[in-house]
């Protein structure tokens, strides 16, 4: 970048010096979310040569205005589109209207509320097994017992492929660090998933899917012609995987969190098991699963009075927008009564707002409804940690310990 389009940026988007993909910022991001906030409704980010947005009416403009801001150039820091950046797009989340509804409409009948309540039953029956092995050990780690465990048990059920939890964790933090810079997680992400690359691609294919499954289903679709370009069953299927069971794990692993962090709202949900659901809407608020995901600005456009350079990237910071003061009260405080469900940005907003998010919902309010019913109190037993990853905001460990009701 030329030094003169460095100074008409400085003149036009104030200049935010500093690195959202720092390990330290990964692990705890609210200061950075609070500079990015304050700093106007949009700024650049010299490092990268990216826009970012953090408050929440701006996020949800750049999330919407498709014409403005596309998402065909990908949603990580990469151009896709660029000769050296090219790979081969998700063809629902990186494309646009009218081709991204042409293909989610097909995605939708079979994630319809009807599919998801035909699931719903499996859920739960599979949440009160495991929350009854959970009391009678009594300690145990969020994440790895509770998070991983249940999601990696009802998951692939339901999508219909097998995964294995060594083979999808690898594949999930590979898939999430390159959505950013090519940094030491980076590198370290793509070594470690070697072994796993040629298990993910045949399980996505149509030999890798398990029979009257959602999966199947798509590639039964694709037989029937309802896509529009062939290949997209496999494409869509890899969609899901990638998208479904990592970011419900994050949002479990972080409502648990949340509870054990403040037992008078867990008291609501243990007294009511119903609002376990709203524990799970208020705890992707606070933190949702994803640090980030970019547009692309289409030729020069303008956002609340600011001037945006054409082709560049703009990070929509979801963390920062669901803090963000000017649209909630009292932000930082989790307030399951708050009833932020489709209102935070946990999920997304506007046309490419969260596919999955009925299966999230249904997964999340079984395991922590069957905790709620068994489990008098959540607490505490050592310090949260989470894991830096380069787009996912997750925990790594959370030590638990549930107090029989």
């Amino acid at each position: 970048m030329s030094q003169a389009v460095m100074e008409s940026d400085r003149n036009q988007a104030p200049v935010l010096d500093i690195d959202p993909y720092d390990t330290e910022v990964l692990r705890s991001p609210y200061a950075f979310q609070e500079r990015l906030r304050e700093a106007g409704p949009i700024a650049l980010i010299p490092k990268y040569d990216v826009y970012a947005v953090g408050r929440y009416e701006e996020c949800a403009t750049v999330l919407k205005d498709h014409e403005a801001f596309t998402a065909k150039g990908g949603i990580g820091i990469q151009d896709i589109r660029q000769p050296g950046d090219f790979r081969v797009p998700n063809r629902m989340l990186e494309n646009d209207p009218p081709g991204h509804t042409e293909i989610r409409s097909v995605l939708n009948r079979y994630l319809s509320p009807i599919a998801i309540r035909k699931m719903k039953e499996k859920f739960e029956e599979r949440a009160a097994v495991l929350a009854d092995e959970l009391v009678e050990k009594g300690e145990v780690d969020g994440v790895a017992d509770i998070a991983e465990t249940y999601i990696l048990d009802v998951f692939p059920d339901a999508v219909g492929i097998d995964l294995p939890r060594p083979n999808i964790l690898a594949i999930g933090e590979m898939r999430f660090n390159q959505s950013g810079p090519q940094n030491e997680l980076y590198e370290q992400a793509m070594q470690k998933a070697q072994p796993y690359l040629d298990w993910f691609e045949h399980s996505c294919q149509r030999e890798g899917v398990r029979p009257e499954s959602i999966a199947h289903a798509l590639f039964e679709a694709e037989d029937r012609g309802e896509f529009p370009e062939a290949g997209l069953a496999s494409n869509m299927t890899r969609s899901l995987v990638g998208g479904g069971a990592d970011s419900t794990m994050a949002g479990v692993g972080h409502s648990l969190c949340k509870l054990a962090e403040n037992p008078g709202q867990y008291d609501l949900i243990h007294a009511d098991p119903k609002k376990a659901g709203l524990a799970f809407e208020e705890a992707l608020r606070l933190e949702p699963s994803f640090h980030v995901s970019y547009r692309t600005t289409y030729g020069e456009v303008e956002l609340s009075g600011v001037k945006l350079r054409p082709d560049t990237k703009v990070g929509v910071y979801f963390g920062a927008a669901n803090r963000d003061p000017r649209k909630f009260e009292n932000p930082d405080d989790f307030i399951i009564e708050r009833r932020s469900a489709g209102t935070h940005l946990g999920f997304g907003i506007g046309a490419h707002i969260c596919i999955g998010q009925m299966i999230a919902r249904a997964e999340a309010a079984a395991i922590l409804g069957a905790l709620a019913r068994r489990v008098k109190r959540i607490e505490l037993a050592g310090e949260p940690v989470y894991k830096p990853i380069n787009q996912m905001r997750m925990l790594q460990n959370l030590p638990l310990r549930l107090v029989a009701a």
